[in-house]
């Protein structure tokens, strides 16, 4: 029996360099890699070995005769991929296909001497960097990051109800106590320490700060109370220390959400679940006893373009129709909406919303009692956020122009996309959101570098930053090599010093880290779950101080 790749796939490719017969695509070497939604098995060449699901990082790889009812579709998903496509070469050898040469592109001379290397910011894009940096060359690495606790986005950012998809950050944690490790968290570059002290404790600088901040819709009323970017429900949601508990409130029946990428239906999804489900996982406590107490019963998304342009992946969209206790419905108001879905060819995302329940939505009449739903509403923008102290409706367009059509709504959220920020001392580029950069090597300063969302924009889930990673990693090590790198005047233990002496928030160091995640799990664990977050800064430089063990330094 066949395996398949399902809902929770991160595109990391880890998967394919453990296969033995080369059935699982698109490679990092074929075109298509990085553009695919997700990774396919051929069920046609797959031998059944299982090797790919011990490796996956995510847990999204399983016998196609186990899949779920939620899964099951993805069996049909992972042969579709293939449908056109010749099955890769099967040769006569003990593992079915020839391996090729081994490649060093990232690696230095033995007799390099070690060079030390910063990396400002811990989500996937910082620890792809260091993986690399650790497991090709016998650099020493800095672990910063201005939070108290590492994690970046994977802790932050992946929505609660997607457990296997955190299941990443245990990949990477490996890393935090290994012996050429430095972490040194509660350090804000730029405000604790200036890029320039850093570079001269460092021979190279990798700045992994992501995209932070949000694109704004630029409508009357977008700053109302009861107006709010994705990026604080999603960090509010996720205990991100500095989103206050109060962050988000759930007054009404009824949100508006403008998008319809991930993001989006993440941010409806979590508003609609059932509280008991989400008590299961590691969703804040604050956000917990919100969501037990909110009226919430609708969650409407705008998409501005049609169901054929829609931006959210096959998979979240997959896990929208099986949520349980929660209708999906399209309003079908606009005529184009209807006539797309049924003439969409079988397998896109248009064609997925064929048999969804269909109704021109009255958005005069409340939200029904007895059920939750969430409405998909395409060909349809924000116009003006509506009301005096908050926010009680949003005016959108019909047929594509302003129109007098109000949803009442007591919450907006905008989740059109995230928006890279200024770094003190680096270049910045206002149109893209990103710093300039030539293959990762920030444009005029010899030693620094990007990764992730602050160097290509924010685009690509956790795998993408895999081969982000291994560009800028090239790059640094050709510098390195080629004698480019400027020397450091500092050493490891004067930036320790001078770290712990700056730090605005407590500095955390492996061991703190180490016991902030005891004490989350324990806490968890009295509660049945995973762990309950620490929310605050004091709570998790008290519990890093706390019950730190006694190691040898």
């Amino acid at each position: 029996m066949t395996y398949a790749i399902t809902q929770t796939c991160c595109n990391d490719a880890t998967c394919v360099a453990v296969c033995p017969v080369n059935c699982i695509h698109p490679t990092p070497d074929e075109p298509d890699f990085g553009t695919t939604e997700m990774l396919y098995i051929d069920p046609k060449s797959c031998i059944d070995c299982g090797a790919c699901a011990d490796a996956c990082p995510v847990d999204a790889i399983f016998p196609a005769d186990r899949l779920t009812e939620r899964l099951r579709e993805y069996e049909g998903i992972n042969a579709a991929y293939y449908a056109d496509r010749e099955p890769a070469p099967v040769l006569a050898s003990p593992n079915f296909h020839t391996w090729g040469e081994p490649a060093f592109d990232r690696s230095i001379p033995a007799d390099f001497a070690p060079i030390r290397v910063a990396i400002v910011g811990t989500g996937p894009a910082g620890m792809y960097a260091a993986e690399d940096l650790l497991l090709h060359t016998n650099a020493e690495v800095t672990l910063i990051d201005r939070l108290p606790v590492a994690g970046g986005l994977l802790r932050h950012g992946v929505a609660p109800d997607h457990p296997a998809t955190k299941g990443a950050g245990e990949t990477f944690a490996r890393f935090h106590t290994h012996p050429r490790v430095r972490m040194r968290l509660g350090v804000a570059i730029g405000e604790d320490v200036t890029p320039e002290e850093l570079a001269a404790h460092h021979d190279a600088v990798v700045y992994a700060v992501g995209a932070p901040s949000d694109r704004r819709l630029g409508i009357p009323g977008e700053d109302l109370p009861g107006s709010v970017p994705a990026t604080s429900v999603v960090s509010w949601y996720n205990a991100q220390p500095e989103t206050g508990a109060d962050a988000v409130r759930l007054a009404a029946e009824r949100v508006v959400v403008v998008g319809n990428g991930n993001v989006a239906l993440d941010v409806a999804r979590v508003l609609v679940t059932d509280p008991d489900a989400l008590a299961r996982t590691d969703i804040a406590d604050h956000a917990l006893a919100a969501l037990r107490d909110a009226r919430v019963r609708e969650v409407v998304l705008l998409g501005r373009r049609g169901p054929e342009h829609a931006a959210y992946t096959t998979s979240e969209l997959l896990a929208l129709k099986h949520l349980p206790g929660v209708d999906l419905v399209v309003d079908d108001t606009d005529p184009r909406t209807g006539a797309t879905i049924d003439a969409a060819e079988p397998g896109t995302k248009a064609a997925l919303l064929r048999g969804v329940d269909r109704e021109a939505a009255d958005w005069t009449r409340a939200p029904a009692r007895d059920r939750r739903r969430i409405v998909l509403r395409f060909h349809s923008a924000p116009v003006e956020a509506l009301g005096t102290d908050a926010v009680r409706a949003v005016r959108v367009t019909e047929d594509g122009v302003p129109s007098g059509t109000e949803i009442g709504a007591g919450l907006l959220v905008r989740a059109i996309g995230y928006r890279g920020v200024p770094l003190a001392g680096l270049p910045f580029d206002e149109t893209t959101g990103t710093v300039p950069h030539e293959a990762g090597r920030v444009k005029g300063l010899p030693g620094s570098y990007v990764v992730g969302w602050i160097k290509r924009g924010p685009s690509g889930g956790i795998g993408a930053n895999r081969a982000c990673a291994e560009e800028t990693v090239g790059t640094l090590l050709a510098d390195a090599v080629a004698g480019a790198l400027p020397k450091p005047t500092g050493t490891s233990r004067e930036f320790r010093r001078l770290a712990r002496s700056r730090s605005g928030r407590g500095l955390v160091d492996a061991r703190g880290l180490a016991s902030i995640d005891r004490a989350e799990r324990a806490r968890g664990r009295d509660a049945g779950r995973p762990r309950i977050k620490l929310a605050t800064v004091p709570e998790l430089v008290a519990a890093a101080r706390g019950g730190r063990l006694r190691l040898p330094r």
